[in-house]
């Protein structure tokens, strides 16, 4: 009889003792093994205590299908005794992993939930957590799950067996063809925790399961995060590709629900959808259920365009092919002579930089009367300035390098700069590419954010309304302008009136509900709502109430009185120009009835239209062609 190995002092104590009672008589046999078996009881740990009385419990939490609302079916959960440390399933595998009894643990494991899942005739799928080292092991390829099943009246095809993926998977074939044999069984399968994982990606192509479930680390904020959100629209749009269902783990806020929804993705679990149970509930909260019915579309969090931190010295690279030291100033000369377009000719030894000759400062010198003759012959270094080059790694942001020029030697703006990888030479740059590079940026920057109140731009706005009339869902539409605001930029300086645009930016911001309400700036004093809250109009009338408090504190006090101020028009003549104010065109939209943004756009700019004949602070409403004024 093997006695179990033990560091517990007590457990040792029990077993020598059992020892010391040793009988030297045959009638004592049955009494020494009593108490050897006893102590060997003793010096079980508690992870073999839990084996050995099966004292773990099942826990299920609810997979919703994001279009329905139904529940597609429960993912089995484990847990060890409440009062035991091992009652954290973290905590639990680990000591099954390092006692070497993974596989022990997780067979029971598998027969508790198997066993919990028909003992309560819970509907639809069940996941079932499978590692891959017990997916290959030969003792459950012999068929005892699936008649473990067969007992509990368990369809094989109700069974979704989820891979868990905690440690590297290397033998792939041997885990494709174990998945092909459960399938030709019925059983489905799910990989866990994509992007967590070791291999999830390859798991996924080499496995085509059916199902796969997103880690919740790229889930739980995703609804203020926009690399998070790019990051599910990918692994949405791949799994399309392939015809696999993905599940978003973790969802835990509402925010979360309405992106992961709209994004397309078709199932979800988390703790605000229903937190895991041992009897979980069989339907979809009331809360959860107005969500996914709602036609209203989410708000996604936008991405911070930064492309001058984003974009580095290599954007600006052009290779000219370089001239050794010892080239001669003749042959540098043919080379500016075949090429107008050459400006530069960079000279290198060894890979190593040494200088750039200039096209102009080399002509001008090289064209005087006998310089050809005298030094054409002659290496061309004569001709490199004295003071070195400007070296730029390629990885140099384009934010530094336009700092650095500006604070740097002229000559190194005109003259350019060569790029390098490892201070080797691998091209130029001048600071005419510099500059076409920075004005292309802030244009591009400038039609997804504008850059004064860092509000989405025309880009995005052009997209949200898309998004809203493909979900055919009602909306309003709100186009805000500021009344007499070049007479008040020219009294007070173009400062206060940037001072006046993000001020309405900022109001306009407050008045939204973040949850249903877009806001845009498409450029000057013009901004935009997309509305799908219930009260928009009352968030309407408050945004003009607070603008008409808020901007006399830009006015002087005798303007303020007077109503207005005087100042210069085009005309060349004086006129007296009403304080600003704030116009407010908004039209509702019924599903259907435009097909494009830019149909919404010019109904839209009509409302404005109509709004700024209103004096004073105003809002026009304009729906269906009726057309109302407030």
């Amino acid at each position: 009889m093997r006695l179990l190995k033990t560091d517990n002092g007590k457990r040792m104590l029990a077993i020598q003792t059992a020892e010391r009672k040793r009988p030297s008589h045959l009638s004592l046999h049955v009494e020494f093994l009593d108490d050897l078996i006893m102590a060997q009881e003793q010096a079980k740990t508690p992870l073999q205590e839990i084996i050995a009385q099966r004292k773990l419990s099942a826990l299920f939490q609810p997979i919703i299908d994001l279009k329905s609302g139904d529940f597609l079916g429960f993912e089995g959960l484990i847990r060890g005794p409440a009062d035991s440390p091992l009652h954290s399933p973290i905590n639990l595998f680990g000591a099954a992993l390092q006692q070497n009894l993974s596989l022990e643990v997780e067979m029971l494991a598998r027969q508790t939930v198997l066993e919990a899942f028909s003992r309560q005739k819970l509907p639809g799928s069940l996941f079932l957590n499978i590692s891959p080292d017990t997916l290959t092991h030969p003792s459950f390829k012999n068929g005892q799950t699936l008649e473990f099943m067969r007992t509990l009246n368990i369809d094989p095809a109700r069974v979704v067996m989820e891979i868990t993926e905690n440690q590297p998977t290397f033998d792939f074939t041997e885990m494709r063809n174990a998945l092909l044999h459960y399938r030709n069984m019925g059983f489905k399968t799910a990989i866990d925790d994509l992007g967590e994982g070791f291999s999830s990606l390859r798991l996924w192509s080499e496995l085509r399961p059916e199902y796969i479930k997103i880690d919740m680390h790229f889930v739980q904020g995703v609804d203020h995060d926009p690399i998070k959100l790019q990051f599910l629209k990918s692994i949405q749009q791949i799994a399309e590709s392939c015809g696999t269902r993905v599940i978003a783990e973790g969802i835990e806020t509402e925010g979360e629900l309405r992106v992961v929804k709209d994004i397309g993705i078709a199932l979800g679990q988390g703790y605000f959808i229903a937190r895991p149970s041992p009897t979980p509930p069989l339907l979809a909260s009331s809360e959860t259920s107005r969500i996914i019915s709602s036609n209203n579309i989410a708000i996604f969090p936008m991405m911070e365009v930064s492309y001058r931190s984003q974009m580095t010295a290599q954007k600006l690279l052009s290779y000219i092919e370089p001239v050794h030291p010892d080239t001669s100033n003749e042959q540098v000369f043919e080379r500016f002579s075949s090429n107008a377009a050459l400006h530069m000719i960079p000279v290198v030894k060894n890979g190593l930089p040494v200088g750039l000759i200039n096209r102009y400062q080399f002509i001008d010198s090289y064209s005087k009367p006998f310089q050809r003759e005298l030094l054409g012959k002659k290496a061309c270094n004569k001709f490199i300035p004295a003071t070195a080059p400007l070296l730029v790694e390629k990885s140099m942001p384009i934010e530094e390098l336009s700092y650095f020029l500006a604070e740097a030697d002229n000559r190194y703006f005109a003259d350019g700069f060569i790029i390098t990888e490892n201070n080797r030479y691998i091209g130029v740059a001048s600071g005419q590419d510099l500059l076409r590079e920075l004005t292309r940026m802030q244009i591009e920057s400038a039609r997804y954010a504008n850059p004064l109140s860092l509000l989405p731009g025309n880009v995005p706005i052009n997209e949200h309304i898309e998004r809203l009339l493909l979900a055919n869902t009602s909306f309003v539409a709100c186009y805000c302008d500021l009344d007499h605001f070049k007479p008040f930029n020219d009294t007070y300086s173009y400062r206060k009136g940037d001072e006046m645009i993000q001020l309405t930016g900022r109001l306009l911001n407050w008045a939204c509900d973040h949850k249903q309400d877009f806001i845009g700036h498409i450029g000057g004093d013009d901004f935009i709502l997309l509305m799908q809250s219930r009260d928009w109009k009352a968030r309407c009338e408050q945004a003009l109430r607070s603008f008409e408090q808020a901007a006399s504190l830009l006015f002087k006090e005798e303007h303020l009185i007077a109503g207005g101020y005087t100042s210069e028009g085009r005309d060349g003549q004086m006129h007296f120009h009403p304080l600003t104010s704030l116009s407010i065109g908004a039209i509702s939209i019924a599903p259907g009835q435009f097909i494009s943004h830019h149909e919404v756009s010019a109904a839209m700019s009509s409302a404005k239209k109509m709004a700024k004949k209103i004096s004073g602070n105003s809002l026009f409403i304009e729906q269906r062609g009726i057309e109302g004024k407030i």
